[in-house]
């Protein structure tokens, strides 16, 4: 049960609201579990209901108040040296970002006051790769210009030339970025369309190649043709090597704009490039110019340079499949997500250790009451010397 109060002149609902701690929530999370690590850990938790979709500093400012214990703030949201400023005033002692990336976050102003800063890793491998399929296929295949197409009723039957797509079957599928999200959609397109693997990485994927090689062998004891993978020395050969190129690549100044008008240019003209990393990771101007031109070049894309702004003119372009940063949006991976994040900060105001391994499945399923003691994920533990789970 929650009741509805405001903070401040901010609209929020609040559970639990005789806990000794404070815990804000800028935005009503999916599941329950979240809501129960936090209430179980002595927090009063107040979710903001105000209608803005992104909230503004201010409004934070206003949420967090005279006494904040822990926060758990959105990927939308500027939390640098304003913010931690005014959650240490309040007497914050943990921040989550529900997310696992944390480009929002100037962690070194949480460190100078010595904030924890928590995010949400390993619950999104597959729910992104699944999304980046998704678009890859709905791009290739024309899925979304058909629906337009029979919802304006302009379908009078069948025809030899309509929305004529392309086959993936045994074609190149090239990645760019192989670690975990990027090494799950290789497999989905190797295993399911047997295609050859080309991929771009710093850093060799043994793992996946044993895997790819492997599979190729099973194959062809089966009497069927095998499939390939080879690790690229540059990003510039995947593209004129593959077929579909599907970015997993982190956002770092190496990365922003790495697709570019001078490198869309050597893929093939009927190739689908899929992002559902992050949106300035490709220089989207020069997408609509290149999709624009290229009628028969398609992309899929989750995230985009100005979120939630689009470039002008991509809107226009029907080559391009278009969808709101969803790649997460499965209840279990948002769900995850959140009980994650109330993870790190009831943990955090307990005085539990930081986790930081691997496999988080732990917080996430099973019973309640074996969810390990300590913080899931906390990106700056090192340099706050935080205690490690044994």
């Amino acid at each position: 049960m929650s009741t509805s109060s405001s903070t401040n002149g901010v609209a929020v609902e609040v559970h639990n609201p005789s806990g000794a701690l404070r815990v804000v929530v800028t935005k009503a999370l999916p599941g329950d579990r979240w809501l129960k690590v936090l209430t179980a850990a002595g927090c009063r938790v107040e979710v903001s209901a105000d209608p803005d979709t992104i909230l503004s500093n201010d409004k934070i400012k206003r949420l967090i108040g005279d006494k904040c214990d822990g926060l758990i703030g959105q990927l939308t949201e500027d939390w640098g040296a304003e913010l931690f400023g005014a959650l240490k005033a309040a007497g914050g002692r943990a921040y989550s970002n529900y997310a696992v990336g944390y480009n929002n976050v100037v962690v070194p102003e949480a460190t100078k006051v010595g904030i924890p800063v928590g995010n949400t890793p390993g619950v999104l491998t597959e729910t992104t790769a699944e999304l980046a399929l998704a678009l890859t296929f709905a791009a290739a295949r024309r899925v979304v210009e058909g629906d337009s197409f029979m919802r304006g009723g302009h379908y009078k039957g069948w025809l030899p030339t309509l929305f004529v797509g392309n086959l993936l079957q045994n074609k190149t599928v090239g990645i760019v970025g192989a670690g975990r999200i990027g090494t799950a959609y290789a497999r989905m397109m190797v295993e399911g369309h047997k295609c050859n693997l080309v991929y771009y990485d710093p850093y060799p994927n043994k793992f996946l190649e044993e895997y790819v090689r492997d599979y190729s062998k099973l194959l062809q004891s089966n009497g069927e043709p095998g499939v390939s993978v080879k690790r690229c020395e540059t990003v510039e050969d995947v593209l004129k090597e593959a077929d579909v190129v599907s970015l997993h690549c982190n956002l770092d100044e190496n990365t922003r704009h790495l697709i570019n008008a001078q490198r869309l240019a050597l893929m093939k003209p009927d190739a689908v490039l899929v992002n559902a990393a992050r949106g300035p990771c490709i220089d989207e101007a020069a997408l609509v110019a290149h999709l624009k031109a290229n009628p028969n070049f398609r992309a899929g894309l989750d995230v985009f340079e100005d979120e939630p702004a689009m470039k002008p003119g991509l809107e226009e372009c029907e080559n391009a499949v278009i969808v709101p940063h969803i790649a997460s949006a499965t209840l279990w991976t948002r769900a995850g997500m959140a009980t994650l994040a109330a993870c790190n900060v009831a943990a955090t105001l307990q005085g539990h250790p930081a986790w930081n391994k691997p496999d988080v499945l732990p917080f996430v399923d099973g019973p309640f009451e074996d969810i390990p003691k300590a913080a899931p994920s906390i990106v700056n533990a090192k340099e706050l010397g935080l205690a490690m789970a044994p």
